[in-house]
């Protein structure tokens, strides 16, 4: 019972951090396509602020649950191909969210000035990093949905 618990958990946390971070880029997304500087600094903002309210409780349940049901289930994280590279391709992506958050602050502070030349050069970094953050997740998710048979140690 305590395995399906914490796998409850984990789910709930991969829900919400998979979903929030999904649905902040095509918030980005549709507020940069109108062009409206107040509209984009709103947007961002609540980008960072759904950030702190769901990204990061997500990604606490998420290695809570995940990490936790491995060990009551005794599955060797290091010993297990594709939860091992799906917990890489999450710290990377994890790596790529540093570069993003601050990317995330300076096109806060571009949109409230209302200088979208430099919002645009900012939301250049934002897609990159954005692309990383969220691909890499992505391909966690798979891997530890299909569990394919990869190297471990």
């Amino acid at each position: 019972m305590m395995y399906l618990i914490l796998k409850l958990i984990h789910v709930a946390g991969v829900v919400l951090f998979l979903g929030n971070i999904t649905v902040g880029v095509f918030w980005k997304r549709a507020s940069d396509r109108s062009g409206n500087a107040s509209i984009m600094a709103f947007t961002i903002d609540a980008i960072i602020a759904a950030d702190r309210l769901f990204t990061i409780p997500g990604i606490v349940l998420l290695l809570i649950g995940g990490l936790g049901a491995a060990f009551v289930g005794g599955i060797p994280i290091l010993g297990t191909g594709w939860l091992l590279w799906g917990i890489i391709a999450f710290i990377l992506s994890g790596v790529a969210f540093g570069p993003l958050s601050r990317t995330q602050r300076k096109l806060s502070v571009a949109a409230h000035a209302g200088d979208l030349t430099e919002y645009e050069r900012l939301s250049k970094s934002w897609d990159l990093w954005g692309f990383i953050a969220l691909a890499l997740p992505i391909v966690a998710f798979v891997l530890m949905i299909l569990k394919p048979a990869l190297p471990a140690f």
